[in-house]
């Protein structure tokens, strides 16, 4: 196609542009597939992007148990993406429970998605609702406790990859999500 520009003067045809059909892109390794039809839900659902990007679907994921009614689900770590340069997940508490206070070796933002929390950061204690988001650098004290009558969600971002939890109490560091770090505990009434 061909489109004639308005100007003074002689007119010139200039070209357009035309869009090229997309084409079947597959990582090193991977098996030739047909190219997905981007507007097809389906498809959208089902596709995996190419490496290094990640998509942590629900199913996906592998729930670890911290202990006491406290539930990890992983997200993005050095689990199943060392090239990043941050660690993510979901922890759930059932009613009454929480970590005990501890620190880590890296920085930490926290996001209530449910319930009511008890969060403690350094020397000050806050009561929280869904929405509020926390920030604390590498080495402060902290923990979170549900301290409402539902259970409690919390999204963390880490800023690194190799996590640690240091407990206040005893001085005991473990790798974050390691078999040593499950620690989930129950608050008497």
């Amino acid at each position: 196609r061909l489109l004639t520009a308005a100007r003074t003067g002689p007119a010139r045809t200039l070209p357009v542009a035309r869009r090229a059909a997309p084409r079947a892109v597959t990582a090193p390794g991977r098996p030739h597939e047909p190219p997905a039809d981007p507007h097809r839900i389906e498809d959208a659902a089902n596709a995996e992007p190419t490496p290094p990007n990640l998509l942590v679907r629900p199913g996906s994921v592998t729930p670890f148990d911290r202990g006491n009614g406290v539930r990890t689900l992983p997200h993005v770590g050095v689990w199943n993406c060392r090239s990043a340069t941050l660690t993510t997940g979901i922890t759930a508490f059932a009613v009454g429970t929480g970590l005990p206070l501890h620190t880590h070796n890296v920085e930490e933002s926290v996001l209530l998605l449910e319930g009511r929390a008890t969060v403690t950061m350094g020397e000050e204690t806050f009561a929280i609702e869904p929405g509020t988001s926390t920030w604390v650098p590498a080495g402060v004290p902290h923990r979170f406790v549900n301290s409402g009558d539902t259970a409690m969600r919390i999204f963390w971002v880490y800023g690194g990859l190799h996590v640690t939890r240091t407990i206040c109490a005893t001085g005991e560091t473990f790798a974050h999500l390691s078999d040593g770090d499950r620690g989930g505990i129950t608050l008497s009434g």
